[in-house]
């Protein structure tokens, strides 16, 4: 075997045995952590290399992967498992689970990526799966199915559906038909709620008239369906709104699989507003109500996570990106976060912390001058506060 093998496992292995730390940011919601949980480099050689010195004689990358970034997330039997979006050299995208036992470093792939079964024959790309672990007994991940969209002659025209597949292990994948929305021509950042709603699987989706604008598709959606081996939703209605000069101006999506707290779901979801610099991506909080999940009864002002420093360049500049959000048994979170289409990161937090900063925050005024007002009356009360220390 050619010696560059093992200096590149050497590389490897030291890089997954690196510890992560505490990054100094604070602001008392979240910890950020020095090091990505998952890059490029974090792909196991034998994915890349012919190790057959025969037909590789000089140990060259013969697969090689771009970028490893949006991530699915459950923790499962005491360990933290990520389903990643993988993209490799050729742009096209697919999935691997790997496994931590602390949640924040040591992420390793399983041997093999995952091998969906080939039933959709139009379909050339998948990307983003989101994982909710259902009281029906299954683990139910759903991503983005990509397709050449025919009735346009432009060659990057696509079409978007919501792919769904399920599993008990980890392991083994059983792909369903793709879901149905009657009322919206194509779909992307779906996400299963986790419980049945009067009787019935419950979806939150992203209504949009074609690939990339969302048109008439005023937020994320929500809507039923009787049967998830061939999901249909008839009907969705908005939840979370998108609005005029706030972070979802362009766009907003569902994230992380809801986090059911005593006092409703807790969401965490992206937003997107048009730049000169092109679209910003980042990341915010709202909770639903228990009885109603399509009900938002809290949205803080602004958003939860953008990116920051390093977490600012990649691939596709300005954007940090969630699907995928860990709540373990000690009521410790975990939110995994791309930069830039290029690496994975992980934010911590408790359930505690992430109620306070949903219900306790205030919302945003929507207009200029009511923000003023709103921060002025903030000082304020710290001043008074101050003075009565005195």
């Amino acid at each position: 075997m050619n010696e560059r093998y093992f200096a590149e496992k050497e590389k490897y292995e030291k890089l997954i045995a690196r510890k992560n730390v505490k990054s100094d940011f604070y602001n008392g919601i979240y910890d950020r952590y020095e090091y990505p949980v998952l890059t490029r480099d974090h792909i196991p050689p034998m994915w890349k290399y012919d190790l057959n010195p025969e037909t590789n004689p000089y140990f060259m990358e013969r697969l090689g992967v771009n970028a490893v970034f949006n991530a699915g997330a459950i923790y499962l039997d005491g360990k933290y498992y990520i389903v990643a979006r993988i993209e490799g050299n050729d742009r096209k995208s697919f999935f691997g689970v790997a496994v931590s036992d602390n949640g924040v470093d040591g992420f390793r792939f399983m041997d093999y990526p995952i091998l969906l079964e080939d039933t959709c024959p139009e379909e050339t790309n998948v990307y983003d799966m989101r994982l909710t672990k259902h009281e029906d007994g299954y683990i139910y991940g759903v991503f983005c199915s990509e397709s050449k969209d025919t009735a346009s002659g432009d060659l990057s025209a696509a079409v978007a559906a919501a792919g769904i597949v399920r599993t008990k292990d980890m392991v083994s994948w059983e792909r369903l038909p793709n879901l149905k929305t009657l009322r919206s021509p194509q779909q992307r950042n779906v996400v299963l709620h986790p419980e049945f709603v009067d009787g019935k699987y419950a979806f939150y989706t992203r209504p949009m008239d074609d690939f990339i604008d969302t048109g008439s598709g005023g937020g994320i959606g929500f809507g039923l369906c009787d049967d998830i081996t061939n999901a249909v939703i008839d009907e969705e209605i908005i939840t979370s709104k998108r609005k005029y000069h706030t972070i979802t101006e362009a766009k907003n999506g569902a994230g992380a699989t809801p986090i059911k707290t005593d006092k409703g779901f807790i969401h965490i979801a992206h937003g997107v507003r048009n730049t000169a610099a092109g679209l910003r991506y980042v990341i915010y909080a709202f909770a639903t109500d228990l009885n109603d999940p399509a009900k938002v009864i809290a949205e803080p002002s602004g958003f939860l996570i953008a990116p920051l420093g390093d977490e600012r360049v990649g691939d596709v500049s300005n954007v940090v990106f969630t699907n995928g959000a860990i709540v373990n048994d000690r009521e410790e979170v975990f939110i995994y976060y791309a930069s830039c289409d290029t690496r994975l990161h992980v934010a911590t937090t408790t359930v505690d912390k992430l109620k306070d900063y949903v219900f306790n925050t205030p919302e945003d005024p929507l207009r200029s001058v009511l923000c003023v007002k709103q921060r002025c009356d903030f000082i304020k009360k710290n001043l008074e506060y101050l003075e009565s220390l005195k």
